[in-house]
């Protein structure tokens, strides 16, 4: 069995600042800052479909003529499989393959290109319960870095696994600019979008990330969500129905943009394209306020 050893230095600390009341965050090389690129971070309950909007919303921006890289953060590195239409190596597997001595990577051994030019980077992550996904954001960053990657790029995305609950996942929030949030309009995708918004208010008394948003998502209405924004003070950036189409694209191995045209595609990527324009022009930090669990009960009727 493959394992990797991990150095406590190169996690950084378990010292304060601490990102949040009683916490103990994964701390990335302030030296790592990604650059002057518009860099988001997309989070939302396991399963919602948050892989497949960044890879949408990805291709929307580049559509738009921006210079993307999108980085997968999850062991199972699949979140640009629609972009390169394959599942690509991670960098982390690639890395122990040179005794992670990263001068030994070439470009096109860990980055891939997938739809309309958007780069593609599946960061990976360590075997279940074995070790950190912050360090393993944190190597990636480093290595695009080490190769000049994110000098000319206009925009970076994020694509994180499930809930946050630990440092380590959250540590994109740790060089993002905004953080959106995938939602369906049921109970489970609120009560996580709660938890999100949390850990987005903890890094944010030490980082520049910011809420971005709400993206309703596999969901035919949006009061439920709309109920919660209004509470808390989110603003929904885009809406996308539960449509066959959109779960198609994914199992055809393509963007929604590559899926032949219906009236129903076109609306997906006419909304598509009008949420990444909207990023583009949004300098309007949300101020951030989130519920106590029984707050959310009680704010959607449940008993």
């Amino acid at each position: 069995m493959n394992t990797v050893s991990v150095p406590v230095s190169s996690i950084g600390t378990k010292t304060k600042p601490l990102d949040g009341e009683g916490s103990l965050q994964v701390h990335l090389d302030p030296n790592e800052k990604i650059g002057n690129a518009k860099v988001f971070a997309i989070y939302g309950k396991g399963g919602i479909g948050k892989s497949t909007t960044s890879s949408n919303l990805s291709a929307a921006f580049s559509l738009l003529g921006k210079r993307v890289i999108q980085i997968g953060c999850d062991p199972k590195h699949d979140s640009t499989f629609t972009l390169t239409k394959k599942l690509v190596p991670t960098v982390i597997d690639i890395l122990e393959t040179v005794d992670f001595h990263s001068e030994e990577l070439r470009v096109e051994d860990f980055v891939y290109e997938g739809f309309n030019g958007v780069m593609c980077v599946e960061a990976g992550g360590p075997p279940a319960g074995t070790g950190c996904g912050g360090y393993v954001v944190g190597q990636t960053v480093k290595l695009l870095k080490e190769h000049h990657l994110l000098e000319d790029t206009d925009i970076v995305i994020f694509d994180v696994l499930g809930d946050v609950v630990c440092g380590g996942f959250a540590a994109p929030l740790q060089h993002a600019d905004r953080a959106l949030i995938v939602a369906a309009n049921d109970f489970d995708s609120i009560f996580a979008m709660n938890r999100i918004v949390q850990a987005i208010s903890a890094k944010a008394k030490n980082y520049n990330v910011r809420l971005g948003g709400v993206i309703a998502n596999r969901s035919q209405d949006t009061d439920q969500i709309d109920k919660f924004n209004e509470r808390v003070g989110l603003k929904k950036m885009a809406h996308f129905p539960d449509l066959d189409a959109i779960r198609k694209s994914r199992l055809k191995k393509c963007t929604i943009f590559e899926m032949e045209s219906t009236p129903e595609i076109e609306a997906v990527k006419e909304e598509y394209l009008r949420l990444a324009a909207s990023l583009l022009l949004d300098d309007d930090p949300l101020l951030m306020e989130s519920l106590k669990d029984r707050e959310i009960f009680d704010l959607l009727g449940f008993d």
